[in-house]
């Protein structure tokens, strides 16, 4: 597949108006207009600027096997950008430097709650990508004996809301530790120097400082992580439909084959992270879920739900009217509706 062409459609407005009076509230889901197709056999922007994350693995895939430039032969520049953390990604897609980012659902929802126009349009996993560790040697067992410690944690990510929520679960709130706002690797390096007394830690990061470093989990929950989102912005939504598509069409195209290919995928993951093979198949088989349903809904709709009022408590947003108002306008799901992985490669 060279492209994929968009039909003209005539009558968007009109199909805009019919499908606003039947969108339902407190679903995450709001109806799309039809935006403005691109002339047969062009595409409607020269360059696309993607992320690329190790705590995503889809993306890792996409970029290596070279998808998205062979689709668009050459006439489209895709401009890959690392995401060092959901937090990264957010700033990139803000600023404009990216088009598509991936993150986190919870930074997702934090971003938007905040003014930041993005709309995920497709989800690329289930993980259970986050825990609470502490030093090889630590006395440290529980999260209660977090008490007046110093954790690191990167702030707008999910390790640091799985923190929020674990240390709500035992009767401590964020007044009761400090946290040492630092980046994901950072963390990892201020766990290890004994630097902290615990790092709120992220996979495959995390995988590593157990194998490699000897720390240890104290706490892990997969219920307080959520999912994995695909974000773009309005702006690129509105003005390169097309490219959009063609992004979700790679991405399930990449599930099909992670799912049938975890060897070859946890490769990817180890020469692009610098980490043991035995590590990233640990990440890709043992605490990452890829087969779930690609189209943002109820479940991820009641994930956030949860953990939407904590942003509003630890003063991240400042109402829960901005967190209700961007739960409900979060999710696009017409990309996934219209996916067709079999046009990719």
């Amino acid at each position: 597949m060279k492209k994929k062409i968009l039909p003209l459609i005539a009558i968007a407005a009109t199909v805009a108006i019919a499908l606003s009076a039947c969108a339902g509230e407190g679903s995450g889901v709001v109806a799309e207009p039809e935006p403005a197709s691109t002339l047969p056999g062009e595409w409607s922007a020269d360059v696309l600027n993607i992320d690329f994350a190790t705590y995503n693995p889809l993306s890792l895939i996409i970029k290596d096997q070279g998808w998205l430039e062979d689709a668009t032969d050459g006439k489209v520049t895709i401009n890959w950008v690392q995401s060092a953390g959901s937090n990264k990604a957010n700033e990139a897609l803000r600023a404009g430097a990216i088009d598509v980012g991936s993150t986190a659902g919870s930074a997702a929802l934090l971003a938007r709650s905040n003014g930041s126009p993005i709309r995920t349009i497709d989800i690329y996993s289930q993980p259970n990508w986050a825990a609470i560790l502490v030093p090889a040697g630590s006395t440290i067992t529980s999260v209660a004996e977090l008490e007046g410690k110093s954790i690191a944690a990167t702030k707008g990510t999910d390790p640091y809301f799985f923190l929020l929520q674990a240390l709500g679960e035992a009767g401590l709130s964020l007044s009761d530790v400090t946290v040492q706002n630092l980046q994901h690797a950072d963390g990892k390096a201020a766990l290890e120097s004994g630097a902290v007394d615990a790092w709120a830690g992220l996979d495959p990061l995390l995988s590593t400082s157990v194998a490699t470093a000897g720390s240890k989990v104290i706490y892990d929950n997969i219920d307080f992580n959520s999912y994995g989102f695909l974000n773009a912005t309005e702006s690129f939504l509105q003005k390169s439909p097309d490219l959009a598509q063609l992004v979700v069409d790679a991405y399930e195209k990449a599930r099909e084959y992670a799912i049938a290919n975890p060897k070859e995928t946890a490769g990817i993951l180890a020469s692009v992270a610098g980490i043991d093979p035995a590590i990233a198949t640990s990440v890709i088989t043992d605490r990452t879920n890829l087969e779930v349903d690609p189209k943002p809904g109820k479940k991820q709709h009641d994930v956030l739900a949860f953990i939407g009022p904590i942003f509003v408590e630890s003063g991240d947003v400042a109402s829960q009217d901005l967190i209700d108002s961007a739960l409900d306008s979060l999710f696009s799901t017409e990309f996934v509706n219209n996916a067709d992985p079999t046009l990719i490669g």
